[in-house]
């Protein structure tokens, strides 16, 4: 467990140690805020299992994912924000009469804030297929790196889903010489993942791509490991590993109970997205729209892939953490002049 809160007050809390937490902790730190974010896990989110985000601004030749967030997270520290890992939110307690926002974290702390930034990301999508939860580390994993692919080399194996984190295990495996067949619910990559990827798949010798084809089943071979995967057109594909990379659902558990609106499937309404045929919400209690990235609670704001329409791509949660920050700055330059 990380340390306890060094206090218990501050002017931002930041929910979620991803990129786009971390891009809005050194912002609000090097502005002067008095700044704590907030953890359930190592710092990273998603990006974390990426072994090589190739499209990043700034970084011709790539960089890894948690190699991102560990510098990210010592420059926030530089700056003076606090980071409190491996304790994530457990509740709200709202908003207090006094204006500050009370956020229940593991450990049975309470730390209060002026403004609020949700961003802790998204959870690994499971698929519930017979046989998967058997075989879990057995020839089936969620999500897939570099390393898992040095250990392929010659083997067959199947990656199932088109986004980018897809993408990129597909390219480390054939890279590593595996054998490829990768799943596709839909009629073509291009939907879902960057073009520098799709036409490297494929061009790919070893990467044969499947659409329009679901998995069904996995199958155990005779050493209780996996031997094949079935396929919704019959097909039993024989393979030493299945990688899920499925991308996430929102974490949006603390959102809701402290009153924050969520689209149906669960990520957060913020900015244009909560007017109503161009009207303010009959509940929203100020005499202005909602900021941007303002979520239906004034001074809880989101970003990242935790928020409704965002692009799921890293450096998009970096935009989405600075903007949040600026935005910090108009709500507690607005409480200041109210007060």
């Amino acid at each position: 467990m990380s340390n306890a809160p060094a206090k218990t007050d501050y002017d931002v809390a930041i929910i979620g140690a991803g990129p786009a937490g971390l891009a809005a902790t050194v912002y609000a730190a090097s502005d002067g805020l008095d700044t704590i974010v907030l953890e359930h896990d190592v710092p990273g989110g998603q990006a974390s299992h990426t072994s090589l985000i190739e499209n990043f601004f700034g970084f011709p030749d790539g960089i890894g994912g948690a190699e991102l967030a560990r510098l990210a997270g010592r420059q926030a520290e530089q700056f003076g924000a606090e980071l409190i890992v491996m304790r994530g939110v457990t509740g709200s307690g709202g908003q207090r009469e006094d204006g500050l926002f009370a956020i229940e974290i593991a450990g049975g702390y309470t730390v209060n804030a002026r403004a609020v930034i949700g961003a802790p990301g998204m959870i690994w999508r499971r698929l519930d297929v017979d046989g998967v939860e058997a075989l879990l580390d057995r020839g089936v994993y969620y999500g897939a790196g570099r390393s898992e692919a040095a250990q392929c080399g010659g083997e067959d194996v199947v990656v199932v889903d088109a986004g980018n984190s897809a993408g990129q295990a597909v390219m480390h495996l054939g890279t590593a010489g595996a054998k490829v067949t990768m799943v596709v619910r839909g009629d073509r990559l291009g939907k879902s993942m960057s073009a520098y990827l799709v036409s490297r798949i494929e061009s790919h010798p070893l990467i044969d791509v499947r659409f329009r084809t679901e998995v069904i089943g996995v199958e155990a071979g005779d050493d209780g490991e996996l031997s094949c995967v079935c396929t919704n057109d019959g097909d039993r594909i024989a393979a030493s590993a299945l990688f899920l990379c499925l991308g996430g659902t929102p974490r949006t558990g603390w959102a809701a109970a402290g009153g924050v609106r969520l689209d149906p499937a669960g990520f957060i309404l913020t900015g244009p997205d909560l007017l109503e045929r161009g009207e303010r919400p009959a509940d929203w209690p100020l005499a202005r729209d909602p900021l941007a990235l303002e979520t239906s609670v004034p001074g809880v704001f989101a970003a990242g892939d935790v928020r409704h329409g965002s692009t799921k791509r890293v450096a998009g949660a970096v935009g989405d953490g600075a903007m949040a920050t600026a935005l910090v700055h108009r709500r507690l330059e607005e409480l200041l002049g109210a007060a």
